[in-house]
């Protein structure tokens, strides 16, 4: 398994798993990354048969958010590493969720900044006990992208959505789950058992009315996703300008805690 996301069928159930597979680096998504889950979303779009899809990490985490070192440095430099991944995540969240196969987070460790942007994507996520969320994007002087401010306040509410974004909250699985951010916990070692049997589960419903069901929850709620990745798109790069980012990016590759002036 050496592409950045691999893709494999169960035959004969219709279950995909799509794994984010950089586990030395916490799968942190780089523009190889983004690109090979648009590659295997679209696979998804042509597969006949597909009737759930689980998203996983390899190794300890789900997703450590985007590879900060992509766009750390001058303004151009950030305007072009954003603009990378974006060009490839936004599609592919998109396309996501224009499945209408049901489709399953299983998370394990972190997921932080775009990784959790990623889970929130899912209909249902099971985390293992030691997993941990957070969005990070505050320590950086960015707001969120691949749809984190658009899920989260449809998921938690405005006012948790604030704390984890303004209080820089991190939850663990117990208090995730009390948030209403994840829909069942299970122990690290039944993990992965529970994960396949909430996948076989969901492979046997209706997923034709799975995936109306979605897309009506979608629009009920105001804007559509595809607008709003495109607003998220362009309030990042316009922070990416600010001194803040500036900051924020250093002190994150020097492992520091970063020092904002608010310009």
């Amino acid at each position: 398994m050496s592409d950045p996301v691999h893709l494999d069928l169960t035959a004969g159930t219709g279950i995909a798993r799509v794994t984010f597979n950089r586990p030395k680096v916490l799968n942190a998504a780089d523009v190889a990354l983004a690109q090979g889950f648009l590659e295997v979303v679209r696979q998804l779009q042509d597969m006949a048969g597909l009737r759930c899809v689980v998203l996983t990490g390899a190794g300890r985490a789900f997703m450590a958010g985007g590879d900060v070192a992509a766009f750390a440095g001058r303004r151009e430099q950030a305007r072009a590493g954003v603009n990378a991944l974006l060009d490839a995540l936004n599609p592919a969240l998109l396309g996501l969720r224009s499945l209408d196969a049901p489709i399953l987070a299983g998370v394990r460790g972190v997921a932080a900044g775009a990784g959790l942007s990623l889970a929130l994507a899912a209909d249902l996520i099971l985390a293992s006990r030691d997993a941990r969320f957070l969005l990070g994007y505050d320590r950086l002087g960015v707001t969120p992208d691949c749809g984190g401010s658009w899920f989260l306040p449809r998921r938690l509410g405005v006012g948790r959505a604030n704390e984890l974004m303004m209080l820089s909250r991190r939850l663990d699985a117990a208090e995730a789950l009390a948030w209403g951010l994840v829909t069942e916990t299970a122990a690290p070692e039944a993990f992965d058992a529970r994960l396949e049997a909430m996948a076989r589960q969901l492979a046997s419903g209706p997923t034709r009315a799975t995936g109306a069901f979605r897309r009506l929850t979608d629009r009920a709620l105001g804007s559509s996703l595809a607008a709003h990745l495109e607003i998220e798109r362009q309030t990042f790069l316009e922070l990416t300008e600010s001194s803040d980012f500036a900051e924020g990016t250093a002190a994150f590759i020097e492992k520091r805690a970063p020092s904002f002036r608010g310009t």
